[in-house]
């Protein structure tokens, strides 16, 4: 439901127009434009506040503006404020009833309100309108994924797709259901089918594209985005999904060069910058990493995924306290993310606060028990002092959540040697070795003592020639 939105100096100069008449509790004129661009400006920022503030004195100005009632709608659905979107929504129905983007609008909400088979009645009547039909199948196949019933979706999203093959939000959902239901692979015939229709078409490859990065067949992903590009050069999401799948076969330079193709094409947002900020930090080029992660957070200050960025960056540096403020700020907008909460938890430690640190790692306990990292850490700090018979106790407790986790078994063995609990080592040993043999290694890795290491090979040598 986003609209694109370009910054242009007079629009700036209206919204400082309209925060002076806020600031000094009077009344000014502006046009339905430029109430529309004030508007779009504070959505644009993410400041969903101020842009219903705006809204509604665009209202009282224009009662009658069903464009203004309609953006008031938006607004509300996107702050998850369904029920009054709702009312306006139905308001504005009774001015224009066949409207198709009051329809679509109403449908999104309805959906949101798990009134779901409401939004599909109200979406098959509007296909007799002969308008839109691709979007409306796809807000048909959005309200049954939403529902839970993906088979129907499937079904829906593929008749958007052979009405508009450039549909690329069917496009994204429709692979996701199959990936949900099991049927990706065996969809390739489908997607293959517009290829040979028509192997000229930049939107075929780019749709067989995604199939084929929701399997992780990453070459063949590229093979088929670079297609799609050769055909239709500005292909920005396809460039920009060559970025992704480069980044996942670790060819760092070649994805941060696909990322900057897409930032030249669509202009900064805060995700490419983001990702091209991914990219330089994986190439340990910390500092061109934090630069376009803080150009992110100009564009979004609440995007959480840049702070957390920035910090990985500093934390790579040992740069301890600077991480420490970084992850914060990442954690207290999205409170709930164990992997913000556990990098804060090691920073503190690595900063010398222990007792901060611990407090963190009860933390993550308490939302996320099933988490090796979290358990293997929060251990190595007693270890750190020494303390190895309460370092074994925490590595016990995830093993309560996790028994048959083979990491924690081992870091189990470490700990029993290092407080001269030799038999009660030995069993965790047996339990690791038969949970996965391979991983045995970490435990050269962590002891550096030869004698240790031998004991160890020959207790492994003899579990080794018992089970062959």
């Amino acid at each position: 439901m986003e609209r694109e939105f370009k910054e242009t100096e007079e629009g700036k100069m209206n919204v400082k127009k309209f925060e002076e008449m806020l600031m000094s509790n009077t009344l000014q004129y502006f046009t339905e434009d430029e109430y529309d661009y004030i508007i779009q400006y504070y959505l644009h920022h993410n400041k969903s506040k101020k842009a219903l503030r705006s809204v509604n004195f665009a209202i009282e100005q224009y009662p009658f503006s069903v464009d203004m009632l309609l953006e008031k709608s938006r607004i509300l659905f996107e702050t998850e404020q369904f029920q009054q979107a709702l009312e306006i929504i139905e308001t504005i129905e009774n001015l224009q009833p066949n409207d198709i983007e009051i329809i679509l609008m109403k449908s999104a909400i309805l959906t949101n309100l798990e009134k779901y088979e409401d939004a599909i009645h109200l979406l098959e009547n509007a296909l007799d309108m002969d308008e839109d039909i691709d979007d409306i199948y796809y807000s048909i196949g959005l309200a049954y994924q939403t529902w839970g019933k993906y088979d129907e979706a499937i079904i829906n999203y593929k008749k958007c797709i052979e009405i508009n093959l450039d549909h690329e939000d069917a496009t994204y959902e429709l692979a996701y259901c199959l990936d949900t239901t099991n049927q990706l692979l065996e969809s390739i015939d489908y997607y293959e089918e517009f290829i040979n229709k028509d192997p000229f078409s930049a939107n075929a490859w780019y749709n067989i594209g995604v199939v084929y990065s929701k399997l992780m067949l990453w070459e063949k992903a590229i093979f088929a985005y670079e297609y799609a590009v050769l055909l239709k050069e500005d292909f920005s999401s396809a460039h920009f999904n060559i970025g992704n799948a480069q980044m996942n076969l670790t060819n760092y330079s070649q994805a941060n060069e696909s990322y900057k193709k897409t930032l030249e094409l669509e202009g900064p947002t805060a995700d490419v910058l983001c990702c091209i900020a991914a990219s330089y930090e994986k190439m340990d080029l910390f500092d061109a990493g934090i630069e376009h992660f803080k150009q992110a957070l100009k564009i979004d200050s609440k995007y959480h995924e840049a702070f957390y960025g920035v910090a990985s960056c500093l934390d790579a540096q040992d740069k301890w306290f600077e991480a420490i403020f970084f992850y914060k700020k990442a954690s207290s907008l999205d409170p709930t993310n164990v992997t913000y909460l556990l990098a804060l938890a090691d920073a503190e430690f690595n900063a010398g606060n222990e007792n901060t640190a611990l407090e963190y790692y009860q933390n993550v306990a308490d939302l996320d028990p099933f988490n090796t990292d979290l358990w293997l850490n929060w251990s190595y700090v007693y270890y750190q002092n020494q303390d190895f018979d309460k370092a074994f106790a925490i590595i016990e407790e995830g093993l309560d959540e996790m028994p048959d986790d083979p990491d924690l078994s081992y870091r189990a063995v470490c700990y029993l040697i290092l407080a001269g609990k030799y038999k009660q080592a030995f069993v965790f040993l047996e339990i690791g070795l038969t949970l996965d043999f391979e991983k045995h290694t970490q435990l050269f890795e962590f002891f550096k003592d030869i004698e240790i290491q031998k004991a160890i090979f020959k207790i492994i040598n003899q579990f080794r020639n018992e089970t062959n």
